[in-house]
Protein backbone atom coordinates (compact mmCIF):
# COMPACT_ATOMS: atom_id res chain seq x y z
CA UNK A 1 0.00 0.00 0.00
CA UNK A 2 2.78 2.39 1.11
CA UNK A 3 5.08 1.38 -2.23
CA UNK A 4 1.48 2.31 -4.46
CA UNK A 5 0.75 5.58 -2.81
CA UNK A 6 4.29 6.76 -2.76
CA UNK A 7 4.89 4.99 -6.34
CA UNK A 8 1.95 7.63 -7.63
CA UNK A 9 3.10 10.80 -6.56
CA UNK A 10 6.87 9.85 -7.83
CA UNK A 11 4.85 8.48 -10.92
CA UNK A 12 2.66 12.37 -10.89
CA UNK A 13 5.56 14.14 -10.07
CA UNK A 14 7.85 13.22 -12.85
CA UNK A 15 4.60 13.15 -15.60
CA UNK A 16 3.98 16.65 -14.27
CA UNK A 17 7.55 18.04 -14.64
CA UNK A 18 7.88 19.33 -11.15
CA UNK A 19 5.69 21.30 -11.54
CA UNK A 20 3.84 20.97 -7.84
CA UNK A 21 7.60 21.46 -6.38
CA UNK A 22 7.96 24.63 -8.96
CA UNK A 23 4.91 26.22 -8.54
CA UNK A 24 4.61 25.94 -4.33
CA UNK A 25 5.30 29.36 -4.24
CA UNK A 26 2.43 30.39 -6.46
CA UNK A 27 0.04 27.90 -5.08
CA UNK A 28 0.44 29.36 -1.47
CA UNK A 29 -0.09 32.77 -2.73
CA UNK A 30 -3.38 31.91 -4.27
CA UNK A 31 -4.00 30.59 -0.98
CA UNK A 32 -3.61 33.20 0.87
CA UNK A 33 -5.08 35.59 -2.26
CA UNK A 34 -8.15 38.00 -1.46
CA UNK A 35 -9.67 36.28 -4.47
CA UNK A 36 -9.39 32.44 -2.35
CA UNK A 37 -11.56 34.33 0.61
CA UNK A 38 -14.50 35.87 -1.24
CA UNK A 39 -17.10 33.77 -3.29
CA UNK A 40 -19.01 31.37 -1.62
CA UNK A 41 -22.34 31.25 -3.43
CA UNK A 42 -23.10 29.32 -5.97
CA UNK A 43 -24.06 26.37 -3.71
CA UNK A 44 -20.22 26.76 -2.42
CA UNK A 45 -18.07 27.77 -0.40
CA UNK A 46 -14.80 29.91 -0.32
CA UNK A 47 -11.59 28.46 -1.82
CA UNK A 48 -9.69 29.21 1.48
CA UNK A 49 -12.55 27.92 3.52
CA UNK A 50 -12.04 24.93 1.48
CA UNK A 51 -8.62 24.92 2.63
CA UNK A 52 -9.52 25.41 6.35
CA UNK A 53 -11.44 22.49 6.36
CA UNK A 54 -8.75 19.86 4.66
CA UNK A 55 -6.30 21.30 6.94
CA UNK A 56 -8.93 20.71 9.84
CA UNK A 57 -9.19 17.26 8.78
CA UNK A 58 -5.50 16.66 8.20
CA UNK A 59 -3.75 18.79 11.17
CA UNK A 60 -4.28 15.89 13.65
CA UNK A 61 -2.83 14.09 16.13
CA UNK A 62 -0.68 12.76 13.49
CA UNK A 63 1.27 15.58 13.45
CA UNK A 64 1.93 15.40 17.16
CA UNK A 65 1.58 11.74 18.25
CA UNK A 66 2.13 10.63 15.21
CA UNK A 67 5.48 12.17 14.74
CA UNK A 68 6.69 10.36 17.90
CA UNK A 69 5.55 7.72 17.16
CA UNK A 70 7.67 7.47 14.31
CA UNK A 71 10.53 8.80 15.60
CA UNK A 72 10.52 6.08 18.54
CA UNK A 73 9.91 3.27 15.72
CA UNK A 74 12.03 4.58 12.96
CA UNK A 75 14.29 6.56 14.74
CA UNK A 76 15.38 10.20 14.44
CA UNK A 77 15.80 9.76 10.58
CA UNK A 78 11.94 8.89 10.22
CA UNK A 79 11.09 12.62 10.46
CA UNK A 80 13.15 13.07 7.15
CA UNK A 81 11.35 10.05 5.29
CA UNK A 82 7.89 12.17 6.43
CA UNK A 83 9.30 15.11 4.76
CA UNK A 84 10.56 13.81 1.46
CA UNK A 85 6.64 12.06 1.52
CA UNK A 86 5.33 15.48 1.84
CA UNK A 87 6.83 16.69 -0.93
CA UNK A 88 5.99 13.37 -3.24
CA UNK A 89 2.32 13.98 -1.90
CA UNK A 90 1.82 17.06 -3.67
CA UNK A 91 1.85 15.91 -7.21
CA UNK A 92 -1.13 12.99 -5.49
CA UNK A 93 -3.33 16.45 -3.89
CA UNK A 94 -2.88 18.29 -6.76
CA UNK A 95 -4.16 15.58 -9.40
CA UNK A 96 -7.13 14.57 -6.66
CA UNK A 97 -8.48 17.72 -5.94
CA UNK A 98 -8.16 18.80 -9.86
CA UNK A 99 -10.16 15.89 -10.92
CA UNK A 100 -12.98 16.36 -8.14
CA UNK A 101 -13.33 19.78 -9.25
CA UNK A 102 -13.86 19.38 -12.82
CA UNK A 103 -16.07 15.98 -12.34
CA UNK A 104 -17.95 17.85 -9.89
CA UNK A 105 -22.11 18.31 -10.20
CA UNK A 106 -24.42 19.73 -7.42
CA UNK A 107 -26.88 17.40 -5.44
CA UNK A 108 -30.90 18.33 -4.88
CA UNK A 109 -29.60 20.85 -2.87
CA UNK A 110 -28.07 22.58 -5.10
CA UNK A 111 -24.81 21.94 -3.40
CA UNK A 112 -21.31 21.41 -4.99
CA UNK A 113 -20.66 18.35 -4.42
CA UNK A 114 -17.61 16.09 -5.96
CA UNK A 115 -14.45 13.51 -4.78
CA UNK A 116 -13.16 10.92 -6.22
CA UNK A 117 -16.37 8.92 -6.19
CA UNK A 118 -17.85 11.36 -8.58
CA UNK A 119 -14.60 11.31 -10.67
CA UNK A 120 -14.88 7.82 -10.72
CA UNK A 121 -18.62 7.55 -12.02
CA UNK A 122 -18.55 10.37 -14.48
CA UNK A 123 -15.46 10.27 -16.21
CA UNK A 124 -14.19 6.41 -15.88
CA UNK A 125 -18.09 6.36 -16.82
CA UNK A 126 -19.52 2.28 -17.48
CA UNK A 127 -20.16 -0.30 -14.41
CA UNK A 128 -16.51 -0.53 -13.24
CA UNK A 129 -16.27 3.36 -13.04
CA UNK A 130 -19.62 3.27 -10.89
CA UNK A 131 -18.00 0.29 -9.12
CA UNK A 132 -14.99 2.08 -7.99
CA UNK A 133 -17.24 4.91 -7.08
CA UNK A 134 -19.07 3.01 -5.09
CA UNK A 135 -16.08 1.07 -3.24
CA UNK A 136 -13.71 4.22 -2.84
CA UNK A 137 -17.96 5.69 -1.04
CA UNK A 138 -18.57 2.99 1.39
CA UNK A 139 -14.60 2.70 2.32
CA UNK A 140 -14.85 6.41 2.80
CA UNK A 141 -17.89 6.41 4.98
CA UNK A 142 -16.22 3.70 7.38
CA UNK A 143 -13.06 5.83 7.47
CA UNK A 144 -14.78 9.14 8.53
CA UNK A 145 -16.19 7.38 11.61
CA UNK A 146 -12.65 5.94 12.23
CA UNK A 147 -9.69 7.49 11.53
CA UNK A 148 -11.63 11.14 11.06
CA UNK A 149 -13.94 10.38 14.85
CA UNK A 150 -12.67 7.38 16.55
CA UNK A 151 -8.87 7.59 16.89
CA UNK A 152 -9.43 11.80 17.05
CA UNK A 153 -11.63 11.15 20.25
CA UNK A 154 -9.62 8.21 21.72
CA UNK A 155 -6.12 10.47 21.25
CA UNK A 156 -8.22 13.34 23.50
CA UNK A 157 -9.82 11.02 26.09
CA UNK A 158 -5.82 9.45 26.34
CA UNK A 159 -4.25 12.88 27.05
CA UNK A 160 -7.02 14.04 29.27
CA UNK A 161 -6.69 10.78 31.08
CA UNK A 162 -2.89 11.20 31.31
CA UNK A 163 -2.67 14.40 32.46
CA UNK A 164 -5.88 15.15 34.27
CA UNK A 165 -7.20 11.63 35.21
CA UNK A 166 -10.46 12.34 33.38
CA UNK A 167 -12.79 9.27 32.61
CA UNK A 168 -12.67 8.12 29.06
CA UNK A 169 -16.56 8.03 29.22
CA UNK A 170 -17.16 11.87 30.78
CA UNK A 171 -14.85 12.89 27.51
CA UNK A 172 -16.39 11.08 24.76
CA UNK A 173 -20.40 12.24 25.70
CA UNK A 174 -18.68 16.00 25.87
CA UNK A 175 -16.93 15.14 22.44
CA UNK A 176 -20.65 13.68 21.22
CA UNK A 177 -22.20 16.38 22.00
CA UNK A 178 -19.99 19.14 21.01
CA UNK A 179 -19.15 17.33 17.51
CA UNK A 180 -23.59 16.66 16.66
CA UNK A 181 -23.93 20.97 17.53
CA UNK A 182 -21.41 21.95 15.04
CA UNK A 183 -22.18 19.06 12.28
CA UNK A 184 -26.10 20.24 12.36
CA UNK A 185 -25.18 23.07 10.30
CA UNK A 186 -23.40 21.27 7.54
CA UNK A 187 -20.48 22.99 5.61
CA UNK A 188 -21.55 26.16 6.26
CA UNK A 189 -20.67 25.79 10.09
CA UNK A 190 -18.57 23.45 9.47
CA UNK A 191 -15.95 25.72 7.23
CA UNK A 192 -16.69 28.86 9.48
CA UNK A 193 -15.48 26.84 12.83
CA UNK A 194 -12.65 25.88 11.01
CA UNK A 195 -11.90 28.86 9.49
CA UNK A 196 -11.47 30.22 12.76
CA UNK A 197 -10.02 27.19 14.73
CA UNK A 198 -7.40 25.68 12.34
CA UNK A 199 -4.99 29.26 11.99
CA UNK A 200 -5.43 29.56 15.73
CA UNK A 201 -4.53 26.13 17.09
CA UNK A 202 -1.92 26.16 14.37
CA UNK A 203 -0.03 29.39 15.66
CA UNK A 204 -0.96 28.29 19.22
CA UNK A 205 1.12 24.89 18.82
CA UNK A 206 4.12 26.50 16.34
CA UNK A 207 4.78 28.92 19.48
CA UNK A 208 4.86 26.10 21.64
CA UNK A 209 7.25 23.97 19.82
CA UNK A 210 9.36 26.98 18.87
CA UNK A 211 9.47 27.50 22.68
CA UNK A 212 10.54 24.01 23.14
CA UNK A 213 13.48 24.12 20.51
CA UNK A 214 14.69 27.94 21.96
CA UNK A 215 14.68 25.91 25.31
CA UNK A 216 17.06 23.28 24.24
CA UNK A 217 19.09 25.39 21.41
CA UNK A 218 22.39 23.79 22.12
CA UNK A 219 21.29 20.32 21.40
CA UNK A 220 19.83 21.77 18.19
CA UNK A 221 22.55 21.19 15.82
CA UNK A 222 22.97 17.74 17.39
CA UNK A 223 19.34 17.18 16.98
CA UNK A 224 19.58 18.77 12.74
CA UNK A 225 22.12 16.20 12.38
CA UNK A 226 20.91 13.07 13.60
CA UNK A 227 17.81 13.39 11.46
CA UNK A 228 19.38 13.54 8.44
CA UNK A 229 21.98 10.74 8.67
CA UNK A 230 19.50 8.71 11.16
CA UNK A 231 17.61 8.42 7.70
CA UNK A 232 20.13 6.13 6.36
CA UNK A 233 22.39 5.13 9.01
CA UNK A 234 19.93 5.60 11.94
CA UNK A 235 22.40 3.23 14.39
CA UNK A 236 25.36 5.96 13.70
CA UNK A 237 23.03 8.60 15.86
CA UNK A 238 23.08 5.93 18.89
CA UNK A 239 24.06 7.71 22.21
CA UNK A 240 23.94 11.22 23.22
CA UNK A 241 20.45 12.62 22.47
CA UNK A 242 18.87 9.75 21.07
CA UNK A 243 20.39 6.61 22.95
CA UNK A 244 20.56 3.25 21.81
CA UNK A 245 18.85 3.44 18.21
CA UNK A 246 18.39 -0.34 17.02
CA UNK A 247 16.23 0.58 13.80
CA UNK A 248 17.75 -0.19 10.41
CA UNK A 249 17.14 1.94 7.87
CA UNK A 250 14.56 0.17 5.92
CA UNK A 251 12.17 0.77 9.34
CA UNK A 252 13.31 4.26 9.45
CA UNK A 253 12.21 4.92 5.56
CA UNK A 254 8.64 2.67 6.49
CA UNK A 255 7.76 4.27 9.61
CA UNK A 256 8.39 8.24 8.07
CA UNK A 257 6.58 7.00 4.62
CA UNK A 258 3.66 5.88 6.71
CA UNK A 259 3.04 8.32 9.31
CA UNK A 260 4.07 10.91 7.13
CA UNK A 261 1.05 9.36 4.17
CA UNK A 262 -1.12 9.01 7.72
CA UNK A 263 -0.73 12.97 8.46
CA UNK A 264 -1.59 14.85 5.20
CA UNK A 265 -3.60 12.00 3.69
CA UNK A 266 -2.24 12.51 0.30
CA UNK A 267 -3.59 9.66 -1.97
CA UNK A 268 -6.76 8.96 0.29
CA UNK A 269 -8.81 11.08 -1.89
CA UNK A 270 -10.77 12.61 0.71
CA UNK A 271 -9.37 16.16 0.60
CA UNK A 272 -10.85 16.14 -3.17
CA UNK A 273 -14.73 16.01 -1.30
CA UNK A 274 -13.77 19.29 0.24
CA UNK A 275 -12.11 21.02 -2.58
CA UNK A 276 -14.89 20.03 -5.17
CA UNK A 277 -16.94 22.36 -2.70
CA UNK A 278 -15.16 25.50 -3.46
CA UNK A 279 -16.96 28.45 -5.36
CA UNK A 280 -14.41 28.59 -8.44
CA UNK A 281 -14.39 28.18 -12.15
CA UNK A 282 -10.91 26.79 -12.42
CA UNK A 283 -10.25 23.08 -10.73
CA UNK A 284 -5.98 23.44 -11.17
CA UNK A 285 -6.02 26.58 -9.32
CA UNK A 286 -8.01 25.14 -6.72
CA UNK A 287 -6.07 22.07 -7.17
CA UNK A 288 -2.89 24.01 -6.55
CA UNK A 289 -4.54 25.66 -2.87
CA UNK A 290 -5.54 22.02 -1.70
CA UNK A 291 -1.61 21.04 -2.33
CA UNK A 292 -0.41 23.50 -0.16
CA UNK A 293 -2.24 21.94 3.17
CA UNK A 294 0.34 18.52 2.44
CA UNK A 295 2.81 21.25 2.56
CA UNK A 296 1.60 23.18 5.46
CA UNK A 297 0.74 19.95 7.61
CA UNK A 298 3.80 17.89 7.02
CA UNK A 299 6.65 20.00 6.04
CA UNK A 300 5.96 22.36 8.47
CA UNK A 301 4.07 21.14 11.19
CA UNK A 302 5.51 17.67 11.48
CA UNK A 303 8.81 19.25 11.33
CA UNK A 304 8.74 21.38 13.79
CA UNK A 305 7.34 18.80 16.20
CA UNK A 306 10.31 16.50 14.98
CA UNK A 307 13.40 18.86 15.68
CA UNK A 308 11.70 20.07 19.15
CA UNK A 309 11.19 16.08 20.33
CA UNK A 310 14.74 15.59 19.00
CA UNK A 311 16.40 18.75 20.50
CA UNK A 312 14.73 18.01 24.23
CA UNK A 313 16.41 14.63 24.27
CA UNK A 314 13.92 12.71 25.55
CA UNK A 315 14.27 10.09 22.57
CA UNK A 316 17.17 9.25 24.32
CA UNK A 317 14.83 8.02 27.38
CA UNK A 318 15.48 4.43 29.01
CA UNK A 319 11.83 4.48 29.29
CA UNK A 320 10.95 4.90 25.60
CA UNK A 321 13.30 2.30 24.53
CA UNK A 322 11.33 -0.16 27.07
CA UNK A 323 8.36 1.12 25.89
CA UNK A 324 7.40 2.72 29.46
CA UNK A 325 6.25 6.19 27.46
CA UNK A 326 3.76 6.03 24.11
CA UNK A 327 3.75 8.49 21.95
CA UNK A 328 1.42 10.43 24.14
CA UNK A 329 3.70 10.65 26.89
CA UNK A 330 7.39 11.35 24.99
CA UNK A 331 5.39 14.51 23.66
CA UNK A 332 4.43 15.44 27.28
CA UNK A 333 8.24 14.57 28.38
CA UNK A 334 9.77 17.28 25.47
CA UNK A 335 7.46 19.78 26.31
CA UNK A 336 8.01 19.88 30.28
CA UNK A 337 11.78 21.04 29.47
CA UNK A 338 10.09 24.13 28.47
CA UNK A 339 7.11 24.55 30.35
CA UNK A 340 7.34 22.03 33.17
CA UNK A 341 4.09 20.56 34.62
CA UNK A 342 1.91 23.24 32.52
CA UNK A 343 3.02 21.61 29.37
CA UNK A 344 0.44 19.20 30.68
CA UNK A 345 -2.82 21.57 29.93
CA UNK A 346 -0.43 23.28 27.01
CA UNK A 347 -0.22 19.34 25.11
CA UNK A 348 -3.82 18.26 26.40
CA UNK A 349 -5.18 21.62 24.64
CA UNK A 350 -3.30 21.19 21.78
CA UNK A 351 -4.38 17.47 20.87
CA UNK A 352 -7.91 18.35 21.41
CA UNK A 353 -7.92 21.50 19.25
CA UNK A 354 -6.69 19.64 16.39
CA UNK A 355 -8.09 16.09 17.37
CA UNK A 356 -11.95 18.17 17.35
CA UNK A 357 -11.03 19.94 14.33
CA UNK A 358 -10.49 17.05 12.53
CA UNK A 359 -13.18 15.46 13.64
CA UNK A 360 -15.94 17.95 12.28
CA UNK A 361 -14.04 18.17 9.01
CA UNK A 362 -14.01 14.62 8.27
CA UNK A 363 -17.90 14.48 8.99
CA UNK A 364 -18.56 16.76 5.95
CA UNK A 365 -16.19 14.02 3.75
CA UNK A 366 -17.86 11.09 5.16
CA UNK A 367 -21.45 12.32 4.72
CA UNK A 368 -20.69 13.32 0.93
CA UNK A 369 -20.13 9.91 0.27
CA UNK A 370 -22.93 8.83 2.18
CA UNK A 371 -25.03 10.79 -0.12
CA UNK A 372 -23.23 9.24 -3.07
CA UNK A 373 -24.26 5.77 -2.01
CA UNK A 374 -27.74 6.63 -1.54
CA UNK A 375 -27.91 8.07 -5.36
CA UNK A 376 -27.82 11.60 -4.54
CA UNK A 377 -30.41 11.69 -1.94
CA UNK A 378 -30.12 14.09 0.98
CA UNK A 379 -32.80 13.35 2.79
CA UNK A 380 -31.31 11.26 5.55
CA UNK A 381 -28.08 13.62 5.73
CA UNK A 382 -29.36 14.05 9.64
CA UNK A 383 -29.42 10.81 10.33
CA UNK A 384 -25.82 10.37 9.38
CA UNK A 385 -24.89 13.69 11.71
CA UNK A 386 -26.29 11.98 14.39
CA UNK A 387 -24.81 8.74 14.31
CA UNK A 388 -21.50 10.21 13.34
CA UNK A 389 -21.40 12.50 16.64
CA UNK A 390 -22.12 9.64 18.65
CA UNK A 391 -19.21 7.45 17.30
CA UNK A 392 -16.66 9.80 19.15
CA UNK A 393 -18.25 8.45 22.83
CA UNK A 394 -17.71 4.70 20.91
CA UNK A 395 -14.02 6.03 20.10
CA UNK A 396 -13.28 7.14 23.26
CA UNK A 397 -13.96 3.97 25.55
CA UNK A 398 -12.59 1.58 22.69
CA UNK A 399 -9.31 0.10 23.60
CA UNK A 400 -6.08 1.78 21.34
CA UNK A 401 -5.38 -0.95 19.10
CA UNK A 402 -8.97 -1.98 17.74
CA UNK A 403 -9.83 1.76 16.76
CA UNK A 404 -6.45 2.40 14.82
CA UNK A 405 -6.47 -1.24 12.99
CA UNK A 406 -9.85 -0.87 11.83
CA UNK A 407 -8.86 2.40 10.54
CA UNK A 408 -5.62 1.35 9.14
CA UNK A 409 -7.81 -0.90 7.09
CA UNK A 410 -10.24 1.95 5.87
CA UNK A 411 -7.50 4.04 4.54
CA UNK A 412 -6.33 1.59 2.38
CA UNK A 413 -9.18 0.30 1.04
CA UNK A 414 -10.15 4.04 0.16
CA UNK A 415 -6.53 4.77 -1.26
CA UNK A 416 -6.99 1.94 -3.99
CA UNK A 417 -10.13 3.62 -6.44
CA UNK A 418 -8.94 6.57 -5.35
CA UNK A 419 -5.37 6.15 -6.49
CA UNK A 420 -6.47 3.54 -9.83
CA UNK A 421 -8.60 6.30 -10.75
CA UNK A 422 -5.69 9.46 -10.26
CA UNK A 423 -3.26 7.09 -12.58
CA UNK A 424 -6.10 6.05 -15.27
CA UNK A 425 -6.84 9.98 -15.49
CA UNK A 426 -2.93 11.10 -15.30
CA UNK A 427 -2.88 11.76 -18.93
CA UNK A 428 -5.90 14.39 -18.83
CA UNK A 429 -4.87 15.25 -15.33
CA UNK A 430 -1.00 15.89 -16.16
CA UNK A 431 -2.48 18.04 -19.47
CA UNK A 432 -4.53 19.99 -17.16
CA UNK A 433 -1.75 21.50 -15.37
CA UNK A 434 0.14 21.75 -18.28
CA UNK A 435 -2.18 23.86 -19.88
CA UNK A 436 -2.70 25.88 -16.55
CA UNK A 437 1.00 26.55 -16.54
CA UNK A 438 0.61 27.87 -20.60
CA UNK A 439 -1.90 30.17 -19.23
CA UNK A 440 -0.31 31.48 -16.32
CA UNK A 441 2.68 32.28 -18.82
CA UNK A 442 0.11 34.36 -21.26
CA UNK A 443 -1.13 36.13 -18.68
CA UNK A 444 1.95 37.21 -17.31
CA UNK A 445 3.78 38.79 -20.30
CA UNK A 446 -0.03 39.81 -21.48
CA UNK A 447 -0.27 40.93 -18.12
CA UNK A 448 -4.17 39.65 -18.10
CA UNK A 449 -6.05 37.34 -16.80
CA UNK A 450 -6.20 33.52 -17.83
CA UNK A 451 -9.37 32.79 -19.79
CA UNK A 452 -12.05 30.54 -17.79
CA UNK A 453 -11.43 26.97 -17.42
CA UNK A 454 -12.70 24.42 -20.18
CA UNK A 455 -13.41 20.83 -18.63
CA UNK A 456 -11.72 18.32 -21.37
CA UNK A 457 -13.63 16.29 -23.06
Amino acid sequence: MLALLLGTGIYLMLRMGFLPLKNLKYALKCAVSGEAKTGGGKGGITSFSALMTELAITIGTGNIVGVATAMMLGGPGALFWMVVTSLVGLATKLAESTLSVAWRTTNRKGELVGGPMYTCARALKGRAGKALGCWFALMAVLASLGIGNMTQSNSIADVFWHSFGTPKAKTGLVISLLTILVVLGGIGVISRVTKFLVPAMGLLYLLGSLAVIFVNWRNLPGALAGILTGAFAPKAVSGGLFGAVTVSAFQSLRWGVARGIFSNEAGLGAAGITAAAADTDDPVRQGYISMTGVFLDTAVMCSITGVALAASGVLGLEAVKDGSLNGTGVILAAFRTAFGQKADVFVSTCIALFAFATVVGWAYQGEKAFEFLLGGRTDYDLWYRFVYGLMGFFGCVFSLETVWTASDICNGLMAVPNLICVLALSGKVCGMVREHERRRAVAEIGAVQPAPFAKPR
